[in-house]
């Protein structure tokens, strides 16, 4: 299926502000801010990530108001050009640096508008995602509420029918559920997904830091979610190349309304920034990379579609826990060789493992409990 998923929409006139210039901070300013990035992520407590759709330019499917955004070109009178599908495309580096920030600790919590999947097809738990606008590879049963994460796109939008039953089985052995499975895909009348939008307002108030990657933050409520962060005394950094609404003071701004989905107009920036603590212009993949070096975590490698219902923690260790600050090359290195020198004792000293063993085991119970 084309990822000009935007044509399948019921028909709009006002689809917000398209085409606003670009920005872009010079190397040693983006360095110097993704440094403060950095340290603020270091700070954190609980870090919390809202993402558009300049999130997955590079791997191929267009924004939607940016300078070749699909709704920018349509103003135009032209048509975009697309080089992938849905099926096809790939998560960017930044998609994977998400999903090594989340397995690392840092990242507790992830808000997407995007439909496109790439944040479940990379891998990262759905029990820490909320999709606001759906998922072109989801379809739910309307009757139970079971989704289903498909290989292929769905094919339908609108929260419509897409002819297959659910398949859940009750309990006891009783008949399966045979609801029918609808898209999760919204349209402009479509009211946002309840659970999604109430998980997305419970990180955001409980979050100390929301940042913004690829958005203009025009479409409400999603695009207000980072205020309920700054209203509990977080802190809100934005990574975007286009002015958003909470970069810059609105001026004659009314809101235009439709349905579910509310746009704001926003006007060029005449004043310092109002809302957001760090304003960071600059593409989102370089931001990412510079980021995860900083914090000493490595960007995960991508080896086909992955779909993690629930984030676990490795080896019983708990997942909220932050790796400690300042990790360098060298304690790595040192863990390397640790690991290396024990496995060689492992080899070496089996038999006084067991002699070891053996003697704890005739041990008497209050001294092996003392132990």
């Amino acid at each position: 299926m084309s990822v000009n998923y935007a044509a399948g929409l019921s028909p709009y006139a006002n689809k917000g502000v398209c085409g606003l210039p670009e920005k872009f901070d010079g190397p040693e300013e983006l360095k110097a801010k993704v440094e403060a990035l950095a340290q603020l992520v270091k700070e954190s407590e609980y870090f919390v990530v809202h993402t558009g759709a300049g999130v997955s330019t590079a791997a191929g499917i267009p924004d939607f108001r940016g300078p070749k955004g699909v709704w920018t070109l349509e103003e135009k009178g032209e048509s975009p050009h697309f080089d992938t599908t849905f099926e096809d495309a790939r998560p960017s580096l930044t998609h994977l640096a998400l999903l090594g920030l989340q397995r690392a600790g840092y990242l507790k919590y992830l808000i997407s508008q995007n439909v496109d999947g790439l944040h479940v097809r990379s891998g990262f738990p759905r029990d820490k995602l909320s999709e606001l606008h759906g998922n072109m590879f989801v379809e739910e049963c309307e009757k139970c509420g079971r989704q289903y994460v498909r290989d292929k796109v769905i094919g339908v939008m609108g929260l419509k029918p897409t002819g297959r039953y659910c398949d859940v089985v009750r309990s006891r052995g009783l008949r399966a559920c045979r609801g029918k499975l609808i898209s999760t895909i919204l349209d402009w009348e479509d009211a946002l997904p309840e659970r999604d939008l109430r998980r997305a307002e419970e990180a955001s108030r409980r979050g100390d830091l929301a940042l913004t990657l690829g958005t203009s933050m025009q479409i409400k409520p999603s695009g207000d979610l980072p205020l309920l962060t700054k209203r509990n005394g977080g802190k809100v950094a934005i990574v975007n190349l286009q002015p958003t609404k909470h970069a810059s003071t609105i001026h004659t701004a009314p809101t235009y309304t439709c349905g579910a989905f509310h746009f704001v107009n926003i006007k060029y920036p005449r004043v310092p920034d109002k809302h957001a603590h760090l304003r960071v212009h600059g593409y989102v993949d370089e931001v990412m990379k510079q980021l995860l070096e900083l914090l000493g975590v490595d960007v995960p490698k991508w080896e086909g579609p992955t779909v993690c219902e629930s984030s676990t923690a490795p080896s019983g260790a708990d997942a909220d826990v932050k790796p400690p600050r300042g990790l360098s090359k060298k304690l790595k290195e040192d863990n390397i060789k640790e690991e290396r020198k024990r496995e060689a004792t492992q080899e070496c000293g089996k038999d006084e493992s067991i002699s070891v063993k053996r003697e704890r085991a005739d041990l008497p119970p209050e001294i092996t409990e003392e132990k």
